[in-house]
């Protein structure tokens, strides 16, 4: 696709940023009145102690009514990037596209929410690329804290947006591949317009770690524990989790019962896809009611403290098939999320009356990593993509400012900031650039009369708008000076270059600007206006 003069690359946020959570970002190409559109993520966030009968909470995408959308791109199925769409899709009816595992849970989401047989999903190949109009979008393999995450390359006829999503750089992941490292560095050699970024541990020094680290701790823990039943609470998302708390139980001698819906939804998909087979094997909940206490291990949702997750109803004694008491034990293999400390504390303290006792990631570090990329990290991938722009996103305000100064040390040239519903423009089209240009260089407007022959037959009058002009240096002054270079490189012109106005132009625009930079240190806009005689 070939560009316009009027065309432009922007970016607008319309959740994610300012926030952790309910990501829902967009990409917009074209001139300002009639722009197509590339959606990445439509996710939820959840509600906490601060928002009392609220559970979701999903953006507003009232900015894309009535606007052209060629597609809808998930990065990967965390809650977060994809949990909205059950909702707003009508409001942003468009294809969807995303990888085998990711497809498989929005089609199990959307036929929850009776609208599967109205969307067109295309399931796209890992490393696969997509042309959606003026958008031509690849997805590049990373690692995080579920299967097959996914940033994406995407390119314009204007330049290269990296979005990253989320990810972490893990060189042994449990399942799926590393870090595509060299398509990133292959990025950054052709010349990469922007990054947009996730700042989720931008003020966490150092590195994530690896899943092969948590599971090697996990085996550790659940080792030790001979006497009891075990109850891990985990993100039902990470199937790298899900499979090392398996092979710890398993060679602890304990068999698996999940519990949780979410549980068994993911190791659906996981299985549809291959990620783990039959040798894992689970407990059906009939079993798991009757099976002796020192060899189960209950493999758990809400370990972050939802009040209708399997781990809440567990310390409530309401659960039917997890009964945990005095001898037992509760390990959470996961982070606790700002905003959830208190509903966490509360979950904790009822476990703990109930005579369980509890392992966290404070007193054993390595039953939990993070899926997000800690400074070192950052530093990496900015030295590897090398964008011109960094557009922070996934954070706090502190995050993203923090980001923004992280950018800034590694070199990166601008780094922007926005709040939802803010609009970034990557790539301004050509009449905004050059508005852009003349209210910080300034304009000159330069005219006089010319013969047939090519003589100058009028005073030459320069005028000037946005340049600076002082007692000490008049700006009458100035104007007189750059005049005189004007017919100057007029008279250097012979033959039938002096019948060609485009050149008259362009050899008093380069002589003015030259000139310009010497008194003003700018370079103006020059338009030169030829009234021939």
């Amino acid at each position: 696709m070939k560009k316009n003069p009027n065309d432009e690359l922007v970016f607008v946020p319309l959740g994610g940023s300012g926030e952790i959570g309910m990501n829902l970002n967009c990409y917009g190409y074209g001139p300002e009145a009639n722009r197509q559109w590339l959606i990445v993520d439509v996710g939820v966030t959840f509600g906490d102690l601060s928002t009392p009968g609220v559970d979701v909470i999903v953006p507003d995408p009232a900015f894309l009514d009535g606007e052209n959308i060629r597609g809808i791109v998930l990065t990967h199925a965390h809650e977060d990037h994809i949990g909205a769409l059950g909702w707003l899709w009508h409001r942003i009816k468009a294809p969807i596209y995303a990888t085998p595992f990711t497809a498989f849970l929005i089609r199990e989401k959307l036929r929850e929410a009776g609208i599967l047989n109205d969307v067109k999903i295309v399931e796209v190949p890992l490393s696969g690329t997509i042309d959606l109009g003026p958008f031509q979008v690849t997805m590049i393999t990373m690692t995080h804290s579920i299967a097959e995450p996914n940033a994406l390359a995407i390119k314009t006829p204007l330049g290269t947006v990296f979005h990253t999503g989320d990810w972490k750089l893990d060189p042994s992941p449990v399942i799926g591949k590393p870090t595509d490292i060299e398509a990133i560095k292959k990025l950054g050699d052709e010349g990469l317009l922007a990054m947009v970024c996730d700042s989720t541990n931008v003020f966490v020094e150092g590195q994530a770690g690896s899943e092969t680290d948590a599971q090697a701790g996990l085996i550790e823990l659940i080792g030790s524990l001979k006497t009891g039943r075990i109850a891990v609470g985990c993100f039902a998302s990470n199937v790298a989790r899900m499979v090392s708390v398996m092979k710890a139980a398993q060679l602890a001698g304990r068999r698996v019962a999940l519990a949780g819906r979410s549980m068994h939804r993911i190791t659906a998909a996981a299985k549809h896809v291959g990620l783990f087979g039959d040798s894992q094997r689970i407990l059906s909940e009939e079993e798991a009611r009757v099976w002796p206490a020192d060899e189960i291990l209950y493999l758990c949702t809400g370990s972050q403290g939802e009040d209708r997750a399997a781990l809440s109803r567990a310390s409530q004694g309401t659960h039917p098939v997890i009964k945990l008491g005095l001898g037992d034990h509760c390990i959470f293999s996961s982070r606790v999320i700002p905003g959830n400390e208190l509903s966490i504390a509360a979950l904790q303290d009822r476990l703990a009356d109930r005579g369980v006792r509890l392992y966290t990631e404070k007193d054993h570090p390595h039953v939990h990593v993070s899926g997000h990329p800690c400074r070192d990290e950052m530093k990496q991938m900015y030295e590897w993509a090398r964008p011109r722009i960094s557009v922070p996103t996934h954070g706090m305000r502190r995050h993203l400012a923090e980001h923004a100064n992280l950018a800034k040390d590694m070199g990166v040239a601008e780094a922007v900031t926005p709040r939802n519903g803010d609009m970034v423009r990557l790539a301004p089209g050509e009449a905004l650039h050059e508005r852009r240009h003349a209210s910080t260089n300034g304009v000159l407007i330069v005219s006089f009369a010319m013969d047939k022959r090519g003589k100058i037959v009028s005073d030459i009058d320069v005028r000037a708008i946005g340049l600076p002009g002082d007692a000490e240096s008049p700006l009458g002054d100035a104007l007189d000076d750059l005049a005189e270079r004007a017919e100057q490189a007029v008279n250097k012109l012979k033959g039938a270059a002096l019948e060609d106005e485009m050149v008259i132009e362009q050899a008093v625009s380069r002589a003015l600007k030259k000139a310009s930079q010497q008194i003003w240190d700018r370079r103006p806009i020059v338009e030169t206006i030829i009234l021939r005689m």
